[in-house]
């Protein structure tokens, strides 16, 4: 299965508050949308939706050819899905009412065509567990509003196939996402992982008296969220070593031994090679001064766009 660059015409199944967003990003790249939600009014909020989301989408860059005019809809499900390559499935974020909506659509279209669901925590493996075709069905989770931001989270189930995780992958890449695969299947995901470890902190604190709620909120985006929207939490300790990278933060500055608890896992001479070949194959052959510079250069841009400077 290939579908990357083979795609024209996306079907969006649900069309919500993210079924929306995607639908409206999928026709600023050029690309014919159909839509199915069996709500009474679903075509007229879509169509709101759409109209209000285009002039931010303009200002970002639309593909030639753009234009909500490729937007149809039908409140039948198969009718919507006749002749798409890819499906984004939007639904209420229920198991049962996915399952059923996986085998209505997977029963709907022709084998070649891939099934995505925005799920942010539900198992692909149970979803796609009453398809005839279930090696093509994965999790492309997006971040809200998926018009805007390009985090999409790609994981197979148990019956996926890797080449369907690669054309998934591939095609929200060619489409301007910014996708990241999982390995293997976690409850939440990545992002939301990482967002509620650091939101559980923030409501400890602010439970314990250490702080107000505006501080907290300034203590991230005043301080290491600056970096974070940059490079990510990783690379930014890469710098955080100086010149001697993750490998001399982990050794001289973090005072971690191995064996001591990071997180749900252990701190381990191995997790630290991991940790450290990651990063530098993430700086892609750029020394720690061209990283700072670039994080700096970043960093002033960033400060101009919202007033810190």
């Amino acid at each position: 299965m290939s579908v990357a660059n083979d795609v024209e015409h996306v079907a969006v199944v649900g069309t919500g508050l993210i079924g929306s967003s995607w639908a409206a990003y999928f026709l600023s790249k050029g690309l014919e949308v159909s839509a199915f939600d069996p709500a009474p009014d679903a075509e007229s909020a879509l169509r709101r939706a759409v109209e209000t989301a285009w002039p931010v989408l303009e200002r970002l860059g639309t593909a030639p050819g753009a234009s909500i005019d490729r937007l149809r809809f039908s409140p039948d499900i198969r009718t919507a899905l006749e002749g798409v390559q890819f499906v984004q499935e939007s639904g209420p974020e229920r198991e049962p009412i996915k399952i059923a909506l996986f085998a209505d659509i997977d029963a709907a279209l022709p084998r070649e065509a891939t099934i995505a669901s925005s799920s942010s925590g539900l198992s692909i493996s149970k979803l796609q567990s009453r398809c005839r075709f279930p090696e093509r069905c994965v999790i492309g989770h997006p971040f809200n509003p998926p018009h805007m931001i390009p985090l999409v989270e790609v994981v197979g189930g148990a019956r996926t196939t890797a080449e369907t995780v690669d054309s998934a992958t591939a095609f929200y890449r060619s489409v301007g996402k910014w996708p990241i695969r999982l390995n293997k299947e976690v409850k939440g995901h990545v992002a939301n992982r990482l967002q509620a470890a650091l939101w559980h902190e923030a409501v400890s604190l602010v439970a314990d008296g250490v702080v107000n709620v505006a501080d907290v909120d300034a203590a991230i985006a005043q301080g290491p969220g600056l970096r974070w929207a940059l490079m990510g939490p990783l690379l930014t300790l890469h710098l955080g070593g100086g010149s001697g990278g993750l490998r001399y933060w982990f050794e001289n500055i973090s005072k971690l031994k191995p064996g001591d608890p990071v997180g749900r896992t252990v701190l381990s001479s191995e997790l630290v090679d991991l940790l450290v070949k990651g990063v530098e194959e993430e700086a892609a052959g750029r020394s720690i001064p061209e990283l700072v510079r670039e994080r700096d250069e970043k960093l002033l841009a960033l400060f101009k766009a919202i007033g810190l400077s």
